[in-house]
């Protein structure tokens, strides 16, 4: 079964490279919102809604019908949003590192004041200075962030972050019934773990697996160890699937 993935906040698309890697045996469908990696800046505002949308038209334009789910940060926000808007296309749902929206647990002040700042972003040396404090992760993962990273547009950075202003899943989430995997690490700064078992409460049909030690970007820093829990979710109900390469959309 193809993985449709929403990437975090401000993050391009080659972020999520390890993933398809690792991921050798599926497609991996991603793309850069406006402003964010190679796409063009954004003219107007947008939604959680419009993501979705979006996503969904790239799935039309390329022949998919039926998916998995996975959203890692906002990409969460995004990933519960077009499960919940496309029931018949999503089959499995995986959240990692995330959140309902703006009814959650908040995270350390001094991560999330960082974390809105675009120099985390445009500037290796900022990053790697306070990728602790940043994501609760250990420095070394820093190289391995910057490697794929393509800084955002601030136009594009700013509407990314105002797209979830005020919005929840809340309402909704007793709605999604698909089989959903919870990911979170117990040393995030950003979306503390809490939040994770109030997903699981809210969702019907949910596990959760706590990463021990693990920051808010476990999916990089211990990509072994949480690629074999993935699998092993999406495996039990898709026996097979075809080779396939990452497809990297670009929105217009």
């Amino acid at each position: 079964m193809p993985l449709l993935f929403f990437n975090g906040v401000g993050a391009n698309l080659e972020i999520a490279q390890p993933l398809g890697d690792l991921l050798s045996d599926r497609d991996v469908i991603s793309f850069d919102l406006p402003g964010i990696g190679g796409s063009p800046r954004p003219l107007a505002p947008y939604r959680p809604w419009w993501v979705a949308y979006a996503a969904r038209q790239i799935l039309k334009r390329n022949g998919y019908d039926k998916v998995d789910v996975m959203g890692v940060s906002w990409g969460g926000g995004a990933a519960q949003q077009f499960t919940f808007q496309y029931q018949k296309i999503a089959n499995r749902l995986i959240l990692a590192a995330t959140s309902p929206g703006v009814i959650m647990v908040p995270g350390d002040i001094g991560a999330l004041s960082k974390m809105a700042h675009p120099m985390r972003y445009t500037n290796q040396d900022y990053l790697i200075k306070h990728f602790e404090t940043l994501y609760g992760d250990e420095p070394g993962g820093a190289h391995l962030f910057a490697e794929h990273m393509r800084p955002p547009t601030i136009r594009g950075y700013l509407a990314q972050l105002t797209a979830m202003a005020g919005w929840t899943a809340l309402p909704f989430l007793p709605f999604i019934k698909q089989k959903t995997l919870i990911l979170a690490g117990d040393k995030d700064k950003i979306v503390p773990v809490a939040n994770a078992h109030m997903l699981k409460f809210m969702l019907p049909n949910a596990e959760i697996h706590v990463i021990q030690g693990g920051g808010h970007l476990f999916l990089l820093s211990r990509a072994t160890e949480i690629m074999s829990v993935m699998t092993d979710f999406l495996d039990a109900e898709d026996a097979a699937r075809e080779p396939d390469d990452m497809i990297a959309m670009q929105l217009a």
